[in-house]
């Protein structure tokens, strides 16, 4: 034990995951750790310098060459930093997910990364999400949780998600998107996504948000012996 907890949450792409653990962090005055962010600006930067993201010799070449950094801003919300340009917005786009997706799977690209997610987990107290926290990057949680749904449920909440921040898309694109990616991060040699043996496993797809958030907050009462800030005395 390092004196802090770390809270792992995996699971398949549109999940959730995000949003669940950026509230439970709120609520239990963690910090919350997006790491998929970080893979999500890789994968900007292989887009921009037109490397084929599954060639590996050719993504590792660019790697010396990225600065990456994680900083948060007044409102406690992550920031993603490529070479001190904020594209917290520009990772977010359809094409840069399947970037993401595909540098991801590239061991080069996860050793490159591990130590840094490691990092905030010594440093602080974490709810740190991503596909292989629990079975990898931070074996040793205190807790682990294996978020899942629906493809189909999670393609309505990211198209809804897209539409609100001004993307032109479809269901039926970002359904596809999503099934790729799980096929991608399931059947990748290199720290494919599945539970870790002791995580609970938690399936939204027939709860929103708010009954998800109280079913996390359950789960973190019963095996952390944590409450919400809001009810502690």
């Amino acid at each position: 034990m390092n004196g802090h907890f770390a809270i792992a949450i995996d699971g398949p792409s549109g999940a959730g995951k995000s949003s669940l653990a950026r509230r439970c962090a709120e609520a239990f005055g963690f910090v919350y750790v997006d790491t998929g962010a970080i893979y999500r600006t890789v994968g900007l930067a292989a887009l921009r310098r037109g490397v084929d993201r599954r060639d590996e010799e050719a993504v590792k070449s660019i790697l010396p060459e990225l600065a990456i950094e994680m900083r948060y801003n007044d409102a406690g919300e992550q920031r993603m930093y490529l070479n001190g340009e904020d594209v917290s917005a520009e990772i977010r786009l359809p094409e840069v997910s399947l970037c993401a997706s595909d540098v991801s799977a590239l061991p080069a690209v996860r050793a490159f990364l591990l130590e840094m997610q490691r990092k905030m987990a010594r440093e602080h107290d974490v709810i740190m999400d991503g596909r292989d926290i629990g079975t990898v990057v931070l074996p040793d949680a205190e807790l682990k949780i294996y978020l899942t749904a629906s493809a189909e449920a999670r393609a309505e909440r990211r198209l809804k998600e897209l539409v609100n921040k001004g993307v032109e898309t479809s269901f039926e694109e970002v359904l596809r998107d999503i099934r790729y990616r799980d096929e991608q991060d399931s059947g990748r040699a290199a720290a494919p996504l599945k539970a870790a043996d002791d995580a609970v496993t938690v399936d939204t797809t027939e709860i929103d948000f708010e009954a998800s958030f109280r079913v996390f907050c359950a789960v973190i009462r019963e095996h952390l012996g944590l409450l919400p800030r809001e009810e502690r005395a």
